[in-house]
């Protein structure tokens, strides 16, 4: 009897969609995308939530000054969690079931394209810019992290911003403090529990609605920074703890950061998180009283040591252990990518001590 052949389907290849942005200033629009397989150093992820941050929401004229290099049609977005379905060649310690979030590199310029941006269904991810996530945390609530732990941690561990030691899960108390102006923000609460990793001592500034919220990250001292005597408070709460460095985030924290790094004893080192219309030139330019300030770009660790350092061998082992808290809190906005433009509608409005989320 002659033996039946049995004859193996080819591998099916996902249908992908994706929310486009077909040029500069247009309308999103849903619509299909490729599935991109993976490179080397490079995993495919199915998305399962993004968070939304400020530079996904810039007018359309914003392009030509933020990302002059942005090519057309775009998918945009940052953050991003989900499942692993493929690994590329030379990736290790990630295989396909694993959860994970991770920041999508597409809107850098020696990246830019729409395989890795964030807002689509499968998103192609720089291996070692991904943290697998422990069973217990969401999705959505993982998804806000990538692009805001990124820039805290660029600010405070690259050579050319603060340039501190690396968090660990055990680590030495370094008997300096750090300042974090803006720790109710997605940047500055990531930033608290970074330099606290580190070993550090935090004094930071809140809104007083939210002083309990940056305290419970792990702030020694939160300062309201409203009045014109915010300065003078926020030394009298550093005392005579040596500056190890200053993250300023947000619109207006550069001066006053300066009124306070020119008054204390340490290090007179500023890293500006600005938004997204402060060139960098800028700030890279600006010097007084002694007192350095240098403006982060929240992707370029992906580029030295710092990306490899806080995704893979900080952050699953932090996370897992609930020595760092994926915060602030996920808001979602709804289920699938047509609602992502509600959501960036909203976040122009404003949003205090949370992240928007949708559901993919």
């Amino acid at each position: 009897m002659t033996p039946s052949l049995v004859t193996r389907p080819e591998a099916v290849v996902p249908q992908n969609n994706a929310l486009w942005l077909p040029r500069r200033g247009a309308r999103f629009e849903v619509g299909p995308a490729p599935y991109t397989p993976p490179g080397p150093g490079e995993i495919v992820v199915r998305t399962r939530a993004v968070a939304i941050n400020p530079v996904d929401a810039i007018p359309g004229f914003a392009y030509r000054i933020v990302l002059p290099w942005l090519t057309f049609p775009a998918v945009i977005g940052g953050d991003v969690a989900g499942e692993v379905v493929e690994v590329g060649a030379d990736v290790t310690g990630l295989e396909p079931g694993d959860r994970v979030t991770g920041m999508a590199t597409g809107l850098e310029a020696d990246r830019d394209r729409a395989a890795e941006g964030a807002f689509q269904e499968y998103v192609v991810l720089l291996a070692h810019m991904v943290s697998t996530i422990p069973d217990d945390l969401s999705f959505e609530q993982a998804a806000v992290l990538p692009l805001t732990l990124s820039t805290a941690a660029t600010g405070l561990f690259q050579a050319d911003h603060l340039g501190l030691p690396l968090p660990t899960p055990d680590p030495p108390d370094r008997g300096e403090t750090v300042l974090v102006w803006g720790g109710s923000t997605s940047v500055g609460g990531n930033a608290v529990q970074l330099a606290r990793g580190a070993g550090y001592r935090v004094v930071a500034t809140a809104s007083p609605h939210n002083f309990d919220h940056v305290r419970s990250l792990g702030a020694a001292e939160v300062v309201d920074y409203h009045g014109r005597d915010a300065a003078d408070r926020v030394v009298a709460a550093i005392g005579g703890s040596p500056l190890a460095g200053t993250l300023a985030i947000g619109s207006g924290s550069v001066p006053k950061t300066l009124a306070v790094a020119s008054r204390v004893p340490g290090r007179r080192r500023i890293a500006a998180a600005q938004p997204a219309f402060a060139t960098r030139a800028q700030l890279l330019l600006r010097r007084r009283h002694g007192v350095h300030v240098s403006a982060i770009w929240g992707g370029t660790l992906k580029d030295n040591e710092v990306g490899p350092a806080i995704y893979r061998d900080y952050l699953p082992t932090a996370l897992a252990t609930k020595t760092f808290r994926a915060a602030p809190e996920a808001v979602v906005v709804g289920d699938g990518l047509d609602r992502i433009p509600v959501a960036l509608d909203r976040i122009r409005r404003g949003v205090s001590a949370q992240k928007l989320v949708v559901r993919i």
